[in-house]
Parts: C-alpha cells; structure tokens; sequence
C-alpha cells in the first residue's frame, strides 16, 4: 500500500472544494473537466434508459450498442477499423489506463512517458511494478524522434503518447507522428498507448493519431479515448480502449474482478454522444 498516493489531481480539487466551502472564488484549472453541462439531447438519451429499463447488468467490456458506436467513431473521425472483440468500455478513460498497464506490466519492464504529462501515468506505471523513464521535451513541449531513440532500451514495453497534450496543449502534427512512426518500426517490441481524450479540443490544424499516420503500427497501438472531454460528460466515467484482440480480452477478464460492467445508462448516454 506504501506504493499508493493520492492523485494530484485530486488532491488540488478536494483543497479548491474546501476553498470554495469558506467562500473562496477560485478559478480551477486542476482536473481536465468542461465548465459547461453535458448537451440536453445526450440527457435526455439517459432518461429514456431508466423508463425503458435498462437498468440490469451489461456485458463486463460494454454494451453491444456502445461497442458498435465506438466503431463507428474510429471509423468516420479516425480512419480506423475495428471488431467488437478489440474494444472494452471501462469507467472512463482513467480506469482503462490502469486495466491496460496492469494487464501487460511485469516487474522493471520501461514505459517511456514524454514530459510535460498528466500526472497519474508515472504513478500507474510504477505501481504494477514498472519503471518510468521521463523524457523531457524540451523542443515545444514535443517528443522528437532524436529522443525518443534516446529513451528506448530492450526493457522499454510502452510508449505513452497524449496529443493534445496535457497540460501544455500541443497538439502533435502529421509530419511529427510520422517521425516518431519510424522511429518505433525499428523496435518491434515497443507498444504504444495513444491517449486521445483531449482529441476534439483542437483549434487549429487536424488531430491525427498515430496509427492512422502509420497503419504499420496498428497491432501494436491501444487507442484510449472516451466522453469526458469532448462531450462535457466527466462525471459520466465512460472510457475505452481499442486495440489488438488478445489484449483487451485480459482488460476485460481483469474488469470482471474488479468493477464489471461500466453503469448501463451512462452507456446508453455515450452511444447518444458518439452518434
């Protein structure tokens, strides 16, 4: 258990909330969260859950609607494709990271994480017994190829990418993914965690996510993403992975014993979203 800390991000919001009790106005930038509410037509799909009861368990890796939904995003947004057996649905975005790493991390086996980065995955790697090695970007904020190759020993099992970044916000070109792309061809055993929450929140340019920019990749790349960001649906906890079929099969086996199913209504609430 001395392993165990809470998250930071938790920690700065339980402090702005005790902040916020003695009358205190903050303005909070500490958790990835909208500011405004989740859209009326994506509610008002959740109602209609509960009076139509769908309320009973669901399949432990999410609902065959969701699944179906999901496809059709990577699809149409994504220009990839996938079969039901390569997606799971966890309780958001957060719960699917911890269920990939803890299904595929042995003890000292390396996760390259570039740095600036969302605190909790150094955590989670360390606390299945993995090592981290921080790359810091110093070039915008952006891993270049140069150190990547800099990074990568015989031990590495993990590149973890977020693009849009957070929290410095870059946003990872075409041009770039196709030189970190090359770089990871020379090392079969490296596998890639793209974690594409941030994906909408893109202002300029296109989002690109590295296996479609290198479809060579596409066995060894687990695409992350859910609702929270995109469709203001944080409270929600609807995330998932998708990636090659053997894998999220022991993410699916793993949540079984932990959590089961993701919540049924927030399912049919993020099928709603995605379509």
């Amino acid at each position: 258990m001395s392993l165990i800390k809470l998250s930071p991000t938790i920690a700065v919001t339980d402090k702005v909330n005790r902040l916020k009790s003695q009358g205190k106005e903050i303005c909070v930038l500490a958790a990835g969260e909208p500011d405004f509410d989740t859209p009326g037509h994506i509610k008002k799909a959740a109602i209609q859950a509960i009076n139509e009861g769908k309320t009973k368990y669901t399949a432990v890796d999410g609902t065959r609607e969701l699944k179906g939904a999901i496809i059709d995003k990577l699809k149409r947004d994504n220009d990839l494709e996938y079969m039901p057996s390569q997606i799971c649905v966890s309780a958001g975005a957060k719960q699917v990271l911890f269920n990939l790493l803890m299904a595929t991390i042995n003890p000292e086996d390396e996760a390259v994480i570039p740095a600036p980065c969302w605190v909790s995955y150094v955590d989670m790697v360390s606390f299945f017994g993995g090592l981290p090695v921080i790359a810091e970007c110093k070039d915008n904020f952006k891993l270049t190829s140069e150190l990547l190759r800099s990074k990568i020993t015989e031990k590495t099992k993990w590149l973890i990418l977020n693009s849009p970044n957070n929290p410095a916000g870059v946003v990872y070109t075409y041009d770039e993914l196709k030189k970190i792309a090359q770089i990871l061809l020379e090392y079969p055993h490296v596998n890639i965690i793209t974690d594409d929450i941030y994906e909408h929140i893109v202002y300029d340019g296109k989002f690109f996510t590295i296996a479609q920019v290198e479809p060579r990749l596409y066995d060894r790349v687990f695409v992350v993403n859910g609702v929270s960001k995109a469709y203001a649906m944080a409270g929600w906890r609807i995330g998932y992975v998708a990636g090659r079929s053997d894998v999220v099969k022991a993410i699916s086996i793993l949540q079984s014993q932990s959590t089961s199913n993701p919540n049924s209504i927030a399912q049919a609430a993020a099928v709603e979203a995605l379509n």
